[in-house]
């Protein structure tokens, strides 16, 4: 439920009384001891009315000198059930909440630049402790204490609600703040492998929670515009936007963590496949949320939906320009780069199932299947391939891992390196 108070000047009150009265909306008038020309409308509706009962009242002329929404629990009045039917359960449900709501809800999710920070970066030394220790747990408890969302969604509304300063401020505290984790990460690294706690000889492409973050794929992207699109979901109803954090910091944190581990280990393939990550799913992440905004009717104020000539205006066109701009750059880099690792990984499982389904090796399964991230040679020469196949305890099969690497470099045109693991036990038969 929300409260309206709406200060409604003595030249407009018998219109604006009379859309109230059309609208069967309950109310109390005030006289305004500050302002002899003006009343104070207090008006009790559902939170789901708020945008329809201010447009109503702009119509009528009144501006928004002072307009103020505020959250109840309840209302008691003697027509609050019939606009409950027809609000929140009835044809004209929504759940999107008013434009001025939805701008001050994510001023209030961004906390102070210091705290943002040290959120930041704590939830990266928490990320890169869980992705050494291989656990999913300590990696998810890092998602829940990343304050990512609130730059996410700052900047999307700023952007969508034509707001120059929110969107500026957002993006920057984004960038910065996924800055601020990849150098907290490589620090943190670099301690834990100089003092001895993690062994400086292993290999950080074998564990599987680092894995999952330095070879990104088309599955990766979709992500990136899941959580985008949640978060403005979210931060545009009345859902609660606590989990939807989690998903955005999931898209991000994780893999800023891996480009400090990367960097600690001096593995550029490494950094660079995780830091190609980041920029797909920071930039995903932004123009999902702006889309669904978009959709949900959310527009810069003044916007005139019949009238795109006066609607494009120079000041309109800037901030969005920008972010067009930067977005296709980083976009078009990221996607190229995204792209090459696709097509090589298709080529690898491709020549990978080709090779197994010889009949020299009929009695083999493929188990898993592991690429290392592919920069098309920009980096590193060589590309690291891991395949666990299933094998009978009887079969040594010797010449494999080389028969392997051999069909794979001439098939993709590029040296690999492949790592055989054998899982013993006898291949299913389907």
């Amino acid at each position: 439920m929300r409260l309206l108070q709406v200060l409604v000047p003595n030249e407009r009150r018998d219109d604006a009384l009379r859309v109230l009265d059309d609208e069967q909306l309950d109310y109390v008038r005030t006289s305004e001891c500050s302002n002899p020309d003006a009343e104070l409308v207090t008006i009790p509706v559902p939170t789901q009315a708020v945008e329809h009962v201010l447009t109503s009242l702009r119509e009528t002329g009144i501006e928004d000198e002072f307009i103020v929404v505020s959250s109840i629990e309840t209302a008691r009045t003697p027509r609050i059930e019939e606009l409950e039917d027809r609000f929140v359960n009835g044809h004209e449900e929504d759940d999107s909440i008013s434009h001025e709501e939805i701008r001050t809800k994510a001023l209030n999710m961004t906390p102070g630049r210091v705290t943002y920070y040290v959120m930041t970066l704590l939830s990266a030394i928490v990320a890169t402790a869980g992705l050494l220790l291989d656990s999913p747990a300590i990696v998810v408890g890092s998602m829940v204490i990343a304050p990512q969302i609130s730059a996410a969604m700052t900047g999307t509304v700023g952007l969508v609600l034509d707001d120059r300063r929110m969107f500026f401020d957002g993006v920057f505290s984004m960038v910065v703040g996924l800055v601020v984790a990849m150098l907290g990460a490589f620090a943190f690294a670099w301690l834990v492998r100089s003092g001895g706690v993690v062994p400086g000889t292993i290999d950080i492409t074998a564990i599987e929670q680092v894995q999952n973050r330095i070879s990104p794929g088309l599955l990766a992207l979709v992500v990136g515009v899941s959580a985008g699109a949640a978060g403005a979901f979210g931060l545009a109803t009345a859902i609660p936007v606590s989990l939807v954090g989690v998903m955005i910091a999931a898209a991000l944190i994780p893999a800023a963590a891996a480009v400090g581990i990367g960097i600690a280990w001096g593995n550029v393939s490494v950094a660079l496949g995780a830091f190609v990550l980041v920029a797909v799913n920071a930039t995903s992440i932004l123009l999902a949320g702006l889309a669904v905004f978009w959709y949900l009717g959310y527009r810069p104020d003044e916007w005139d939906p019949g009238n795109l000539r006066a609607n494009l205006t120079q000041d309109r066109l800037g901030a969005v320009a920008v972010m067009v701009l930067v977005s296709m750059v980083v976009l078009a880099g990221a996607g190229l780069v995204l792209g090459q690792h696709v097509a090589f990984e298709n080529e690898v499982n491709e020549e990978v199932r080709s090779v197994l389904d010889d009949d020299d090796h009929e009695q083999l399964e493929l188990v898993e299947l592991q690429t290392e991230f592919y920069d098309g040679g920009m980096v590193a020469d060589e590309t690291g391939v891991t395949i666990a196949v299933r094998r009978p305890a009887d079969a040594p099969y010797p010449e494999l891992a080389s028969t392997m690497e051999h069909s794979l470099e001439e098939r993709t045109d590029h040296d690999i390196a492949v790592i055989l693991e054998f899982v013993e036990g006898a291949a299913s038969d389907g």
